[in-house]
């Protein structure tokens, strides 16, 4: 039996288990692994049988971190069935709590309009919960992402974010037209 531990923040310990249990449920058939959550301290503990597949394990620990990060199980679940998906958290823990929030409200923008804008152009998906902005995507699609969040968080005009990424999306498709 192969153990591993994940903490997650105790209000997604609802989102995680699901109505009924049915979304940790669903985990743990498609991981194949026994999954037990303390909901009084956030832990979630991941047990794989001996023949159970190694990578489905860890995967249904980034799968639990992301629903902790805020995802919904729909989106988080994506990373167990494909394997070019990564989760990635960019940490905002160091900001003094007005700097947080005005960062925060920068990324999600009017009406959540930049951080769909981001998800559009950058074809990730986007999470800002607490203290942490959190992405679904593939790699160059992450790192895309990645540099458009910094430039908002540095300060940079939300028009020269917007046009960064329609770069970035122009000549990722002239690159698929060449193959």
């Amino acid at each position: 039996m192969v153990t591993q531990h994940v903490k997650i923040p105790l209000d997604r310990i609802g989102v995680l288990i699901g109505q009924k249990g049915l979304v940790k449920e669903e985990l743990e058939k498609r991981s194949g692994s026994k999954i037990q959550v303390d909901s009084t301290e956030g832990e979630v503990i991941i047990e794989r049988s001996e023949t159970g597949d190694p990578l489905r394990a860890l995967r249904v620990a980034e799968t639990i971190k992301a629903i902790g990060r805020g995802f919904s199980p729909e989106n988080a679940v994506a990373l167990l069935d494909d394997d070019q998906l990564l989760f990635d958290v960019i940490s905002l823990a160091r900001l003094s709590p007005k700097t947080l929030n005005r960062v925060k409200g920068r990324v999600i923008g009017r009406n959540g309009r930049t951080r769909r804008v981001i998800e559009d152009l950058a074809g990730v998906k986007i999470s800002v919960f607490g203290k942490t902005i959190s992405l679904l995507g593939q790699s160059h699609q992450i790192q895309t992402a990645r540099e458009a969040i910094n430039m908002l968080i540095q300060g940079a005009p939300h028009s020269a974010v917007y046009s960064f990424l329609e770069r970035k999306q122009s000549a990722a498709e002239e690159e698929q037209e060449k193959w």
